[in-house]
Protein backbone atom coordinates (compact mmCIF):
# COMPACT_ATOMS: atom_id res chain seq x y z
CA UNK A 1 0.00 0.00 0.00
CA UNK A 2 1.38 3.60 -0.95
CA UNK A 3 0.62 5.82 2.22
CA UNK A 4 1.23 9.30 2.80
CA UNK A 5 1.93 10.32 6.59
CA UNK A 6 1.75 14.08 7.63
CA UNK A 7 2.84 14.94 11.02
CA UNK A 8 5.19 17.29 12.81
CA UNK A 9 8.75 16.21 12.63
CA UNK A 10 9.70 16.72 16.19
CA UNK A 11 11.09 15.06 19.33
CA UNK A 12 7.43 15.47 20.93
CA UNK A 13 5.10 12.13 21.68
CA UNK A 14 3.25 12.61 18.14
CA UNK A 15 5.94 12.85 16.23
CA UNK A 16 7.98 10.16 17.81
CA UNK A 17 5.05 7.82 17.28
CA UNK A 18 3.86 8.71 13.78
CA UNK A 19 7.58 8.34 12.38
CA UNK A 20 7.92 4.94 14.25
CA UNK A 21 4.99 3.83 12.57
CA UNK A 22 5.87 5.02 9.55
CA UNK A 23 8.97 3.07 9.33
CA UNK A 24 7.73 0.13 10.60
CA UNK A 25 4.90 0.20 7.67
CA UNK A 26 7.99 0.56 5.06
CA UNK A 27 10.01 -2.44 7.00
CA UNK A 28 6.20 -4.76 6.39
CA UNK A 29 6.93 -3.63 2.75
CA UNK A 30 4.70 -0.33 2.70
CA UNK A 31 5.76 2.53 0.53
CA UNK A 32 5.49 5.41 3.10
CA UNK A 33 5.86 9.41 2.38
CA UNK A 34 6.76 11.56 4.90
CA UNK A 35 4.76 15.33 4.15
CA UNK A 36 6.20 18.05 6.25
CA UNK A 37 8.41 20.56 6.88
CA UNK A 38 11.42 19.07 7.64
CA UNK A 39 12.98 16.17 8.10
CA UNK A 40 11.24 13.66 10.72
CA UNK A 41 13.70 13.75 14.09
CA UNK A 42 13.92 9.89 14.32
CA UNK A 43 13.28 9.28 10.25
CA UNK A 44 16.96 7.75 10.44
CA UNK A 45 18.57 6.96 6.65
CA UNK A 46 15.74 6.69 4.06
CA UNK A 47 15.18 3.49 1.71
CA UNK A 48 13.79 2.32 -1.27
CA UNK A 49 10.40 2.72 -0.06
CA UNK A 50 10.52 5.38 2.52
CA UNK A 51 10.26 9.08 0.76
CA UNK A 52 10.18 12.51 2.63
CA UNK A 53 8.34 15.66 1.10
CA UNK A 54 9.78 18.70 2.34
CA UNK A 55 6.71 21.45 2.93
CA UNK A 56 8.59 24.88 1.72
CA UNK A 57 6.61 28.03 2.66
CA UNK A 58 8.06 30.94 0.51
CA UNK A 59 8.04 34.03 1.82
CA UNK A 60 5.86 36.58 0.17
CA UNK A 61 6.24 40.38 2.29
CA UNK A 62 2.10 39.89 1.43
CA UNK A 63 1.71 37.50 4.14
CA UNK A 64 2.03 38.71 7.90
CA UNK A 65 1.57 34.88 8.28
CA UNK A 66 2.77 32.30 6.09
CA UNK A 67 0.53 30.28 4.58
CA UNK A 68 2.08 26.77 5.72
CA UNK A 69 -1.38 25.01 5.29
CA UNK A 70 -1.94 26.04 2.00
CA UNK A 71 1.10 25.15 0.77
CA UNK A 72 1.08 21.58 2.82
CA UNK A 73 -2.49 21.37 0.80
CA UNK A 74 -0.49 21.77 -2.60
CA UNK A 75 1.90 19.23 -1.26
CA UNK A 76 -0.24 16.43 -0.42
CA UNK A 77 -2.08 17.00 -3.88
CA UNK A 78 1.22 16.55 -5.34
CA UNK A 79 2.42 13.55 -3.76
CA UNK A 80 -1.25 12.16 -4.26
CA UNK A 81 -0.74 12.11 -7.76
CA UNK A 82 2.81 12.12 -8.63
CA UNK A 83 2.88 8.46 -6.69
CA UNK A 84 -0.81 7.19 -6.88
CA UNK A 85 -1.08 7.42 -3.12
CA UNK A 86 -3.76 5.16 -1.87
CA UNK A 87 -4.43 6.35 1.56
CA UNK A 88 -3.68 9.68 3.71
CA UNK A 89 -2.89 9.11 7.18
CA UNK A 90 -2.48 12.28 9.33
CA UNK A 91 -1.63 13.21 12.95
CA UNK A 92 -3.56 16.06 14.53
CA UNK A 93 -6.65 17.77 13.60
CA UNK A 94 -5.19 21.08 12.84
CA UNK A 95 -3.26 22.22 10.05
CA UNK A 96 -3.01 18.29 9.22
CA UNK A 97 -6.31 16.78 8.86
CA UNK A 98 -8.48 20.28 7.82
CA UNK A 99 -5.37 20.56 4.88
CA UNK A 100 -5.58 16.97 4.05
CA UNK A 101 -9.53 17.59 3.57
CA UNK A 102 -9.33 20.56 1.12
CA UNK A 103 -6.08 18.28 -0.63
CA UNK A 104 -8.98 15.38 -1.01
CA UNK A 105 -11.51 18.02 -2.43
CA UNK A 106 -9.16 19.29 -5.12
CA UNK A 107 -7.96 15.76 -6.19
CA UNK A 108 -11.62 14.43 -6.54
CA UNK A 109 -11.75 17.32 -8.96
CA UNK A 110 -9.96 15.41 -11.14
CA UNK A 111 -11.14 11.97 -10.31
CA UNK A 112 -8.85 10.68 -7.74
CA UNK A 113 -10.19 9.43 -4.00
CA UNK A 114 -8.04 9.67 -1.61
CA UNK A 115 -9.23 8.56 2.12
CA UNK A 116 -8.06 9.74 5.10
CA UNK A 117 -7.24 8.34 8.08
CA UNK A 118 -6.84 11.27 11.24
CA UNK A 119 -5.07 10.29 14.76
CA UNK A 120 -5.90 12.29 17.45
CA UNK A 121 -3.14 12.73 19.94
CA UNK A 122 -4.49 15.26 22.47
CA UNK A 123 -3.12 18.97 22.09
CA UNK A 124 -5.38 19.15 19.08
CA UNK A 125 -8.52 18.24 21.29
CA UNK A 126 -7.61 18.99 25.45
CA UNK A 127 -5.92 22.66 24.81
CA UNK A 128 -6.48 23.94 21.00
CA UNK A 129 -10.01 22.48 21.07
CA UNK A 130 -11.44 24.57 23.72
CA UNK A 131 -10.07 27.93 21.93
CA UNK A 132 -13.01 29.36 19.73
CA UNK A 133 -10.85 30.21 17.38
CA UNK A 134 -9.98 26.41 16.74
CA UNK A 135 -13.03 24.37 18.05
CA UNK A 136 -15.09 24.80 14.49
CA UNK A 137 -12.35 23.37 12.04
CA UNK A 138 -10.72 20.53 14.67
CA UNK A 139 -14.49 19.86 14.81
CA UNK A 140 -15.45 19.97 10.99
CA UNK A 141 -11.68 17.82 10.59
CA UNK A 142 -12.63 15.22 12.82
CA UNK A 143 -16.30 14.91 11.31
CA UNK A 144 -14.93 14.75 7.47
CA UNK A 145 -12.49 12.30 8.03
CA UNK A 146 -12.85 8.92 6.81
CA UNK A 147 -11.35 7.26 9.79
CA UNK A 148 -10.47 9.20 13.04
CA UNK A 149 -8.09 7.29 15.88
CA UNK A 150 -7.16 8.45 19.18
CA UNK A 151 -4.00 7.25 21.16
CA UNK A 152 -6.35 6.18 24.40
CA UNK A 153 -9.78 5.87 25.73
CA UNK A 154 -9.26 9.18 27.86
CA UNK A 155 -8.98 10.88 24.89
CA UNK A 156 -11.55 9.64 23.22
CA UNK A 157 -14.25 10.29 25.38
CA UNK A 158 -12.82 14.19 26.02
CA UNK A 159 -12.81 14.15 22.38
CA UNK A 160 -16.70 13.40 22.51
CA UNK A 161 -16.87 15.51 25.41
CA UNK A 162 -15.56 18.63 23.66
CA UNK A 163 -17.09 18.57 20.61
CA UNK A 164 -20.75 16.40 20.66
CA UNK A 165 -19.93 14.51 17.41
CA UNK A 166 -21.20 11.06 16.65
CA UNK A 167 -18.02 10.14 14.20
CA UNK A 168 -17.36 6.61 15.00
CA UNK A 169 -13.87 6.96 16.62
CA UNK A 170 -11.23 4.30 17.30
CA UNK A 171 -8.23 3.86 19.95
CA UNK A 172 -5.00 2.74 18.87
CA UNK A 173 -2.54 3.10 21.70
CA UNK A 174 0.78 4.37 21.20
CA UNK A 175 3.45 1.70 21.66
CA UNK A 176 7.22 0.91 21.67
CA UNK A 177 9.77 -0.84 19.88
CA UNK A 178 11.32 -2.86 22.18
CA UNK A 179 14.36 -4.16 20.65
CA UNK A 180 15.63 -0.49 20.91
CA UNK A 181 15.64 -0.72 24.50
CA UNK A 182 17.96 -3.81 25.32
CA UNK A 183 21.29 -1.93 25.40
CA UNK A 184 23.02 -1.79 28.51
CA UNK A 185 23.00 1.31 30.59
CA UNK A 186 25.95 3.55 30.20
CA UNK A 187 27.73 3.37 33.29
CA UNK A 188 30.18 6.26 32.95
CA UNK A 189 27.39 8.66 32.24
CA UNK A 190 25.47 7.13 34.91
CA UNK A 191 28.71 7.81 37.30
CA UNK A 192 29.03 11.42 35.98
CA UNK A 193 25.30 11.92 37.57
CA UNK A 194 25.61 9.74 40.55
CA UNK A 195 29.47 9.96 41.80
CA UNK A 196 28.32 8.09 44.66
CA UNK A 197 25.84 5.50 43.39
CA UNK A 198 22.52 7.78 44.40
CA UNK A 199 19.78 7.09 42.90
CA UNK A 200 18.80 8.80 39.43
CA UNK A 201 15.49 10.21 39.20
CA UNK A 202 14.58 11.66 35.75
CA UNK A 203 11.79 13.41 33.95
CA UNK A 204 11.61 14.09 30.42
CA UNK A 205 9.27 16.60 28.67
CA UNK A 206 8.98 19.85 26.31
CA UNK A 207 9.03 22.03 29.65
CA UNK A 208 5.39 23.57 28.81
CA UNK A 209 3.27 24.27 31.80
CA UNK A 210 1.09 21.46 31.64
CA UNK A 211 4.01 19.02 32.42
CA UNK A 212 4.34 20.66 35.97
CA UNK A 213 7.65 20.32 36.17
CA UNK A 214 7.52 22.79 39.57
CA UNK A 215 6.47 19.56 41.25
CA UNK A 216 8.62 17.29 39.34
CA UNK A 217 11.26 19.81 41.24
CA UNK A 218 8.86 19.61 44.39
CA UNK A 219 8.79 15.89 44.62
CA UNK A 220 12.23 15.02 44.26
CA UNK A 221 13.39 17.95 47.36
CA UNK A 222 11.18 15.83 49.39
CA UNK A 223 13.04 12.71 48.29
CA UNK A 224 16.65 14.94 48.62
CA UNK A 225 15.73 15.38 52.55
CA UNK A 226 15.25 11.99 53.14
CA UNK A 227 18.07 10.50 51.29
CA UNK A 228 21.09 11.30 49.16
CA UNK A 229 19.57 11.41 45.59
CA UNK A 230 19.50 12.64 41.84
CA UNK A 231 17.30 14.66 39.37
CA UNK A 232 17.92 14.54 35.70
CA UNK A 233 15.61 16.99 33.52
CA UNK A 234 15.64 16.11 29.52
CA UNK A 235 14.43 18.28 27.39
CA UNK A 236 13.57 22.17 26.76
CA UNK A 237 11.17 24.94 26.46
CA UNK A 238 9.32 27.83 27.71
CA UNK A 239 9.47 26.88 31.35
CA UNK A 240 13.16 26.09 31.60
CA UNK A 241 14.19 29.44 32.70
CA UNK A 242 11.67 29.79 35.47
CA UNK A 243 12.67 25.98 36.62
CA UNK A 244 16.11 26.73 36.81
CA UNK A 245 15.60 29.57 38.98
CA UNK A 246 13.38 27.19 41.02
CA UNK A 247 16.10 24.28 41.36
CA UNK A 248 18.63 27.56 43.08
CA UNK A 249 15.90 28.75 44.90
CA UNK A 250 15.24 25.41 46.36
CA UNK A 251 19.00 24.57 46.82
CA UNK A 252 19.50 21.90 44.47
CA UNK A 253 21.74 22.77 42.44
CA UNK A 254 24.43 20.55 43.27
CA UNK A 255 21.71 17.67 42.70
CA UNK A 256 19.49 18.64 39.69
CA UNK A 257 21.13 18.63 36.05
CA UNK A 258 19.48 19.63 33.04
CA UNK A 259 20.86 17.88 29.93
CA UNK A 260 18.41 19.92 27.31
CA UNK A 261 16.98 18.54 23.94
CA UNK A 262 18.47 15.37 22.93
CA UNK A 263 17.68 12.57 19.82
CA UNK A 264 17.75 10.03 22.09
CA UNK A 265 15.98 10.18 25.61
CA UNK A 266 16.23 6.37 26.03
CA UNK A 267 20.12 7.01 26.79
CA UNK A 268 19.04 8.64 29.91
CA UNK A 269 16.33 6.57 30.86
CA UNK A 270 18.40 3.94 31.20
CA UNK A 271 20.71 5.04 33.91
CA UNK A 272 17.47 5.81 35.71
CA UNK A 273 16.03 4.67 38.73
CA UNK A 274 12.29 6.46 39.09
CA UNK A 275 10.44 8.49 36.46
CA UNK A 276 8.33 11.73 37.19
CA UNK A 277 5.47 12.55 35.34
CA UNK A 278 3.58 14.78 37.49
CA UNK A 279 1.35 16.64 34.11
CA UNK A 280 -1.88 18.25 34.52
CA UNK A 281 -3.51 15.99 31.83
CA UNK A 282 -1.69 13.55 29.79
CA UNK A 283 -3.52 11.79 26.38
CA UNK A 284 -1.38 8.94 26.85
CA UNK A 285 1.73 9.35 28.51
CA UNK A 286 4.42 8.11 25.70
CA UNK A 287 7.42 9.09 27.99
CA UNK A 288 6.36 6.96 31.11
CA UNK A 289 6.01 3.95 28.43
CA UNK A 290 9.17 4.77 27.16
CA UNK A 291 10.42 4.87 31.15
CA UNK A 292 8.95 1.74 31.76
CA UNK A 293 10.19 -0.25 28.16
CA UNK A 294 13.62 0.67 30.17
CA UNK A 295 12.50 -1.31 33.28
CA UNK A 296 11.93 2.34 34.96
CA UNK A 297 9.17 2.40 37.34
CA UNK A 298 6.96 5.24 37.25
CA UNK A 299 5.27 7.86 39.70
CA UNK A 300 2.63 9.85 38.12
CA UNK A 301 -0.78 12.21 37.81
CA UNK A 302 -3.52 9.93 38.09
CA UNK A 303 -4.80 12.03 34.48
CA UNK A 304 -5.89 11.11 31.19
CA UNK A 305 -4.43 8.33 29.47
CA UNK A 306 -1.63 7.50 32.30
CA UNK A 307 -3.97 5.34 33.92
CA UNK A 308 -4.56 2.75 30.83
CA UNK A 309 -0.31 2.86 30.67
CA UNK A 310 0.31 2.29 34.70
CA UNK A 311 -0.89 -0.12 37.25
CA UNK A 312 -0.92 1.43 40.60
CA UNK A 313 1.32 -0.45 42.94
CA UNK A 314 2.50 -3.16 40.38
CA UNK A 315 4.67 -1.13 38.24
CA UNK A 316 4.09 2.33 38.99
CA UNK A 317 2.40 4.72 41.73
CA UNK A 318 -0.35 6.54 40.59
CA UNK A 319 -1.59 10.33 42.18
CA UNK A 320 -3.60 13.26 42.32
CA UNK A 321 -2.26 16.42 40.46
CA UNK A 322 -0.59 18.24 43.01
CA UNK A 323 0.18 15.55 45.58
CA UNK A 324 3.30 16.17 45.66
CA UNK A 325 3.69 14.89 49.11
CA UNK A 326 2.02 11.61 48.41
CA UNK A 327 4.48 11.28 45.29
CA UNK A 328 7.45 11.86 47.57
CA UNK A 329 6.10 9.39 49.49
CA UNK A 330 5.99 6.54 46.81
CA UNK A 331 9.26 7.53 45.23
CA UNK A 332 11.48 6.99 48.51
CA UNK A 333 9.08 3.83 49.80
CA UNK A 334 10.83 2.04 46.54
CA UNK A 335 14.05 3.70 46.81
CA UNK A 336 14.15 2.43 50.39
CA UNK A 337 13.77 -0.69 49.73
CA UNK A 338 15.67 -2.29 46.64
CA UNK A 339 13.66 -5.94 46.63
CA UNK A 340 10.60 -3.95 45.85
CA UNK A 341 11.92 -1.92 43.47
CA UNK A 342 13.95 -4.28 41.34
CA UNK A 343 10.36 -6.45 41.13
CA UNK A 344 8.16 -2.85 39.90
CA UNK A 345 11.35 -2.68 37.56
CA UNK A 346 10.65 -6.31 36.25
CA UNK A 347 6.77 -6.02 36.15
CA UNK A 348 7.57 -2.37 34.48
CA UNK A 349 9.19 -3.93 31.66
CA UNK A 350 6.87 -6.38 31.21
CA UNK A 351 3.66 -3.86 31.31
CA UNK A 352 5.54 -2.22 28.50
CA UNK A 353 5.17 -4.86 25.94
CA UNK A 354 1.67 -4.92 26.21
CA UNK A 355 2.53 -1.69 23.52
CA UNK A 356 4.55 -3.73 21.54
CA UNK A 357 4.75 -2.25 18.09
CA UNK A 358 3.75 -5.71 16.59
CA UNK A 359 0.95 -5.87 18.32
CA UNK A 360 -0.27 -2.17 17.46
CA UNK A 361 0.54 -1.74 13.78
CA UNK A 362 -1.88 -4.26 12.35
CA UNK A 363 -4.66 -2.30 13.90
CA UNK A 364 -3.87 0.51 11.81
CA UNK A 365 -3.16 -1.83 8.86
CA UNK A 366 -7.05 -2.80 9.68
CA UNK A 367 -7.72 0.74 9.32
CA UNK A 368 -6.13 1.04 6.23
CA UNK A 369 -7.80 -2.08 4.54
CA UNK A 370 -11.27 -1.05 5.91
CA UNK A 371 -10.96 2.18 3.52
CA UNK A 372 -9.00 0.76 1.07
CA UNK A 373 -9.85 -3.02 0.99
CA UNK A 374 -8.51 -3.89 -2.33
CA UNK A 375 -4.60 -2.00 -2.24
Amino acid sequence: MRIGFVCYPTFGGSGVVATELGKALAAKGHELHFITYSTPARMGSLKSNLFYHEVRVTDYPLFDFQPYESVLTSKMVEIAINYRLDILHVHYAIPHASAAIMARAILATKGIHLPIVTTLHGTDITLLGKDPAFEPVICYAINESDAVTTVSQSLKQDTYNHFGTDKEIGVIPNFICPSQYNENPDEQFRSSIAPNGEPILTHISNFRPVKRIQDVLQVFARVRQAMPSKLLLVGDGPERSSMEHLVKSLGLLDDVTFIGKIKNPIEPLRVSDLFLLTSETESFGLAALEAMASGVPVIASNQGGIPEVIQHGQNGFLHEVGDVDGMATSAISLLENTELLGQFRIQAKLRSLDFNIDHILPQYEAVYHQLVPHA
